[in-house]
């Protein structure tokens, strides 16, 4: 579940980009209805798999804010993909 989310987070973030990047006018403004639905669908995604991945990795409420947190900031997946690569390493606790 693990790397699920954090392919969900890579493509969320990346999303949040092109986005971005219409609102700059580095993209034409035509696509909008598809890249708003596309990142919508996986932000939503996102959203779902953070609370599992909270779940199952046993994390505190508060890593779960600060990963919420960071889908609404620009670039910030970048330092969630780091600390999902860390714990992707570490073998889950025992319950």
């Amino acid at each position: 579940m693990l790397s699920f989310f954090r392919t969900v987070s890579l493509l969320e973030g990346l999303s949040y980009l092109v986005i971005l990047s219409v609102t700059l006018g580095l993209i034409s403004r035509d696509y909008v209805s598809l890249l708003g639905m596309t990142h919508g669908v996986l932000f939503m995604l996102y959203m779902v798999c953070s609370l599992l991945v909270v779940n199952r990795q046993q994390w505190s409420v508060g890593v779960w804010v600060l990963v919420l947190l960071a889908s609404l900031i620009p670039f910030a997946f970048i330092p969630v993909e780091l600390f999902l690569r860390k714990q992707a390493v570490r073998p889950v606790a025992a319950s």
